[in-house]
């Protein structure tokens, strides 16, 4: 991070909504080297207020722009999301966005509308961009290695009850439609990175289904994706709240080799025609918390120079616009069962 994004710290940080993702980056903001914040919170959450109850605290929107923050952390639930980065950005907050962008089109455009009027830089948190064998099978992709693409596959599978222990998984807000939980939007990641390495989606089929046994209010709970790419590379899409072990993984095909990306085992293997093999480990130290640190650094960086960062909010709009494009086409097919 440049000396520049450090002064940025001379004026508070907003941190809207504290449940653990609010609270991951409050502790990496303060490891990042800042000192002061100001908290947007409706305190419906359940996780204690004993880390934000020392800094000025507003719950209504109105009240942000009192409070002087210079950017905004946006981190409350997916369903509030447009309409509290609004207000941020309408008083003058540049804006990391937790993803996804919203549960629903409603109000994106005016958002992007009101970043473009403001100049604002406007990030959304998509932190696997910044996993660095996820960038590194990217730069093979697009460098041709495994000669044209023709086809990924993305799974990825954990149980909901082992998130959050501290709470009930169903009250939480990835089982709950009103809070835009759901298999889909929560795990949308895949979607993101997929649009980031092959880019425009133009067709989606999707099935979705309930997993009794786990109860969740929004009954979405497994999914599989179709994808068309208009590159023509062909994507699946695995979702699911009920894989013990936990999987994820990625795997991409070419007409001169392969590629596998197993996120956990944090390995990276090509395959290639003419017979030889490359594998690959995440660095020494390499956790998961990296690739969001990763992530806020860059956005810092993007603040300070007034530059465009990976994962704009015109791109998480059209991860979006995929996501409920999924959501349409499931129900379409459960409709003619």
């Amino acid at each position: 991070m440049s000396q520049t994004a450090n002064e940025l710290f001379s004026q508070p940080v907003l941190i809207a909504g504290f449940g653990s993702i609010g609270r991951r980056h409050f502790r990496n903001l303060k490891e990042l080297g800042c000192s002061n914040f100001v908290f947007y919170r409706t305190r419906r959450g359940t996780i204690p207020d004993d880390e934000s109850a020392a800094w000025p605290t507003v719950s209504e929107l109105s009240e942000i722009g009192k409070l002087g923050p210079l950017v905004a952390i946006v981190s409350n639930p997916t369903s509030e999301h447009v309409a509290v980065a609004l207000a941020a950005v309408e008083a003058g907050c540049d804006l990391y966005l937790e993803k996804p962008v919203s549960d629903r089109l409603e109000g994106c455009e005016e958002l992007l509308a009101a970043v473009r009027r403001h100049k604002a830089v406007a990030m959304v948190g998509c932190q696997f961009r910044f996993h660095p064998l996820l960038a590194k099978l990217r730069e093979r992709v697009h460098a041709g290695d495994l000669g044209t693409t023709l086809g990924a596959d993305a799974e990825w599978g954990e149980y909901l009850p082992d998130w959050h222990p501290w709470e009930d998984h169903r009250a939480s807000y990835s089982a709950r439609a009103d809070l835009g939980g759901g298999v889909v939007l929560t795990l949308i990641h895949p979607l993101d990175y997929m649009h980031w390495m092959f880019g425009e989606i133009e067709h989606v089929q999707a099935a979705i289904r309930s997993v009794p046994a786990l109860q969740t209010p929004a009954g979405e709970d497994w999914a599989d994706i179709c994808l068309r790419f208009r590159s023509g590379v062909i994507g699946r899409v695995h979702l699911d709240y009920v894989q013990r072990p936990p999987v994820h993984r990625l795997r991409v095909w070419g007409d001169k080799g392969r590629a596998e990306l197993d996120f956990h085992a944090g390995r990276l293997l090509l395959e290639l025609a003419d017979g030889s093999r490359t594998a690959q480990q995440t660095p020494p130290g390499f956790e998961r918390n990296t690739m969001f640190l990763g992530a806020m650094r860059h956005f810092l960086d993007c603040v300070a120079n007034r530059t465009q960062p990976t994962s704009s909010l015109d791109e998480g709009v059209a991860v979006l616009k995929t996501a409920l494009a999924v959501k349409r086409s499931a129900a379409e097919t459960a409709s003619c069962a």
